[in-house]
């Protein structure tokens, strides 16, 4: 029973990766199919349709894409923040042993891609797109686990989670470093001011979803107008929401038990009726269920079928587009590159690099997850879609030649990744088969 409350949560978010998946998947051929159809100027002309307002003391005028990538892709960020420190508090990422072994894996997943991309790129012009081919894209390869079933079992999809969660967390400081403009040092102060309150208005236990979400508008602006990425600022307001719930467990029970109590107790006329009294304890109910719920938890279960369902497709159905039409201006070398870098450069760093740490016994790998599992993994890793087109956009900013070269090369190299993850995970080999003597 214990392992089913504690397993419950996890398994419901696996769930919701997988389906979130399985629409990636549907909006990426709709957006290929429309930016290749005779209605493919339409496709164009949609997402750089400028939207925004003006007043004589501040302009804020960018295209659709741009919402997309920077606005409704801040509140993407704010989730993975959410997620990073509820693991590092309560997850699979809260101790040195936990963070191991998924550590080791996300070190491989970074480093070796990077360093293929490095050797193998040429030219000068691509030299910035180092940091696309380093990202896992947990939506995509949960999808692949769940479709294998009960073929995986759940501590690999576990890792996987905590293995992508840091990876995740490179590629936002890879993104804060290296792709972020020029800094306006004064914005960039009153932002963090604005933090610094947020955080220690947190430290009191204090939370308020409606003063976050003014201060965190406010704090986006400063960002994107202090030439650091808005995303970020999601990644940072998402650590000033609490975990720790305001009541403990057993004065919730006391209170329950009482309402309970008294709602039985409450004389009614017709049963399908509420008196004023038992109205009144369902509100004190309800005022308790929300002193006892988690706020960063709260928030991250009601975020989670946004982001999933709508934000990740919606970023997918506007960046995932790439004409085919003008493929003789594509860059052929990049292409190959960052496939190479995603199958091959995630497939050989994360199994080399976790395989040798088991061996030598830095970390403690799970009895039910063997060798070949692990290199199935690896090659899932190559995955690298949401994050990798992302990063490529900031990357290639001004160069739509490369950013499109870049993107098939991400959907060539994802999909390749995915097939042969899939087909090692679901082989299994026969076992030979013992002759008894007579």
């Amino acid at each position: 029973m214990i392992k089913k409350i504690i397993l419950t949560p996890f398994q419901s978010f696996v769930k919701i990766e997988g389906f979130s998946g399985i629409l990636l998947l549907i909006t990426t051929i709709i957006a290929l199919v429309w930016a290749n159809s005779p209605f493919g100027d339409s496709y164009q002309s949609i997402w750089q349709y400028k939207i925004g307002f003006s007043t004589p003391f501040f302009e804020l005028q960018k295209p659709l894409i741009l919402w997309i990538n920077d606005a409704l892709m801040a509140i993407f960020f704010f989730l993975i923040g959410l997620e990073i420190k509820r693991e590092f508090l309560i997850g699979e990422l809260n101790s040195v042993k936990k963070i191991a072994f998924p550590l080791f894996g996300a070190m491989g997943g970074m480093s070796v891609p990077v360093l293929f991309y490095l050797i193998l790129n040429h030219s000068p012009e691509t030299q910035v797109g180092w940091g696309i081919p380093m990202a896992t894209d947990i939506a995509f390869s949960l999808a692949v686990l769940n479709a294998l079933g009960s073929r995986v079992p759940l501590s690999l999809k576990i890792f996987l989670t905590a293995f992508a969660i840091v990876d995740d967390i490179g590629a936002v400081l890879v993104i804060a470093v290296f792709y972020s403009g020029d800094i306006d040092l004064t914005l960039l102060l009153y932002a963090f001011g604005l933090l610094a309150i947020l955080y220690a208005i947190a430290y009191k236990g204090i939370y308020s979803k409606y003063l976050i979400t003014f201060f965190g508008i406010i704090i986006w602006t400063l960002f994107l107008k202090a030439g650091i990425h808005p995303t970020l600022a999601g990644i940072l307001l998402a650590f000033s929401v609490p975990i720790r719930q305001k009541v403990d467990t057993p004065e919730f029970i006391d209170n329950l038990t009482r309402i309970t109590k008294r709602i039985k107790k409450a004389k009614v006329l017709d049963n399908s009726i509420l008196s004023k009294e038992q109205i009144g304890e369902i509100d004190a109910l309800e005022y308790w269920t929300d002193k006892y719920q988690s706020p960063l938890q709260r928030l991250e279960h009601n975020l989670h079928g946004w982001v999933a369902y709508f934000i990740i497709p919606v970023f997918a159905l506007a960046n995932a587009g790439v004409s085919f039409s003008n493929s003789t201006e594509l860059d052929t070398q990049l292409i190959i590159n960052m496939t190479i870098c995603l199958v091959a450069g995630n497939s050989i760093g994360i199994s080399t690099i976790i395989l040798l740490a088991k061996k030598i016994k830095l970390i403690d790998v799970p009895k039910d997850i063997g060798t070949q599992q692990i290199v199935g993994v690896a090659f899932l890793a190559g995955i690298g879609f949401t994050m990798s087109i992302f990063i490529a956009g900031l990357a290639f900013e001004n160069d739509p030649i490369n950013i499109d070269s870049a993107k098939i090369g991400i959907l060539v190299g994802s999909f390749i990744s995915a097939v042969i993850g899939f087909l090692i995970l679901r082989w299994k080999p026969r076992r030979a088969i013992t002759v008894q003597p007579q």
